[in-house]
């Protein structure tokens, strides 16, 4: 899943609104962010397997210690534990959330490659990434569903809370359809770096999030 993991960030506005988005899209999308750099480290390992799911064609090898349940606890905690400190209790325990919401929104699309603990065997996944439309719905849901709520949660202060959001927004959309219909990644090598350029989304999302005001009733 992708804009799935974003419009879970959006979401989480509405349960605490005194986290910046750029917080939340950090938690949500964290399993994914340090992915890459576990595999530019050798750390883990996925092959690049046309046609092994209809919509994704990566064959996840290993992924331990960036995708596994128990780290992904381990993982929930730190963030919810920094966000806490900084911020606040709520504001914490909802980013905490966010990075765990990740793993079990991942169950939904992988195949069983999804392990509960680095040196287990045991694998799970239910493989919706076998059928486009479920992916194209759920991806969807979630997205949409978030954008929703972000936007009954927050209104635009000036043109680049209004202009920036959408503007994130339809970044996010394009690089869904390039996901899904472009050719596989030519390499781990360039796949890990291109993943690594979506960190920018947290700074985008950071700054035009300042440039809205959250709406009189909400928090």
């Amino acid at each position: 899943m992708f804009l799935g993991h974003y419009g879970v960030a959006f979401a989480a506005k509405r349960a605490a609104p005194e986290n910046s988005l750029g917080v939340l899209v950090l938690a949500a999308q964290w399993l994914d962010g340090i992915w890459p750099i576990f595999l530019l480290l050798g750390w883990e390992r996925v092959g690049i397997v046309p046609g092994i799911t209809r919509m994704v064609p990566m064959a996840f090898e290993s992924y331990p210690w960036s995708h596994s349940l128990l780290m992904t606890a381990v993982w929930s905690v730190v963030i919810g534990g920094l966000v806490t400190w900084r911020t606040g209790f709520r504001a914490g325990t909802i980013a905490g959330l966010c990075v765990a919401s990740h793993w079990f929104l991942d169950v939904l699309m992988h195949r069983p490659d999804l392990p509960l603990y680095p040196g287990g065997a045991a694998r799970i996944g239910l493989g919706l990434w076998n059928s486009p439309a479920a992916t194209w719905i759920l991806e969807a849901v979630f997205f949409v569903g978030g954008i929703l709520l972000y936007l009954r949660t927050t209104t635009a202060a000036d043109r680049v809370g209004r202009w920036s959001f959408w503007a994130f927004v339809a970044f996010l959309a394009v690089i869904e359809v390039a996901n899904f219909t472009g050719p596989p990644p030519p390499s781990v090598t360039v796949m890990a770096w291109v993943t690594l350029s979506l960190w920018v989304t947290i700074p985008w999302a950071a700054w035009f999030d300042r440039h809205r005001r959250v709406r009189l009733g909400t928090g």
